[in-house]
């Protein structure tokens, strides 16, 4: 086997030597981080991390690192990311240190992005990496991207209960987001800084965000019926709480404060 030798840039006299270990982590450094909660997703966790590997193999422009926000899971869900961790360096798992809940769990994992643009999915396979290119696309010109699901793939139930605690939260809020339980959304990392964490904030993040000042687009995304694994929500906590929170909510907006320091944006 023929081996190809590798020239070693030996600065001149006056010169100083390339700092590779600046260059190399600026190579490592992703552009987007996608996070996905996950709460007993064992099953959908590889099949997931696939989906996710396809839809960057067709943007080479971008590199990437996976958020895997274990939610205090009790299948094996850590086994599965302890796996994908070994096999793909673009792959990260982050433990909960017990069940705290999906907003809790995307707020961690925003938290802890590197990359400069953050997409979200829900992990439970219903959301589908494929809308990955038109959000980095859309993320150029506005601050977050809502995806909404045009064709929804759920229960009557879900959708129903949805589609209450929407047209509520619209009559309440006037966000002008009509889908925010959708998992799909993108974000610049400026928009972290702007969540107030809560349980349920996930609903409203364009709500915060909106209240900043930045800028909102909605995008419709393509959803799949669940194929393993159950939902974790129903009418107990999804319509009922989602309501309550609506009254948290508007007395945030009025009175929440972001100080602006002069000079600083």
């Amino acid at each position: 086997m023929a081996l190809i030798a590798r020239s070693r840039e030996t600065p001149k006299q006056g010169e100083e030597m390339p700092d590779r270990k600046a260059n190399d982590a600026e190579a490592r450094q992703p552009q987007v981080s996608v996070v996905i909660p996950c709460y007993n997703e064992a099953e959908n966790i590889p099949l997931l991390a696939d989906k996710v590997v396809k839809a960057f193999a067709g943007l080479p422009e971008w590199s990437y690192e996976c958020i895997f926000v274990d939610d205090g899971s009790t299948d094996g869900t850590r086994g599965q990311l302890n796996q994908l961790q070994a096999v793909d360096p673009c792959m990260r798992g982050l433990h909960l240190t017990r069940n705290m809940g999906q907003s809790a769990a995307l707020v961690a994992g925003m938290r802890e992005a590197q990359g400069e643009y953050i997409l979200t999915l829900d992990g439970d396979l219903q959301n589908d990496p494929a809308d990955f290119p038109r959000f980095l696309e859309l993320l150029q010109e506005y601050d977050c991207v809502c995806g909404y699901r045009a064709a929804r793939k759920d229960t009557w139930v879900r959708r129903g209960s949805s589609k209450i605690a929407n047209v509520v939260r619209e009559w309440v809020l006037h966000d002008g987001i009509r889908d925010s339980g959708c998992g799909s959304k993108g974000f610049r990392k400026c928009c972290v800084q702007y969540i107030v964490p809560f349980n349920g904030v996930h609903r409203f993040f364009a709500v915060l965000i909106r209240n900043a000042g930045l800028s909102i687009v909605e995008c419709p995304v393509a959803h799949h019926p669940r194929r393993h694994g159950v939902s974790k929500y129903g009418i107990s906590n999804r319509l009922w709480r989602g309501l309550f929170d609506l009254v948290g909510v508007l007395w945030l907006r009025k009175r929440y404060v972001h100080p602006m320091i002069e000079g600083k944006s």
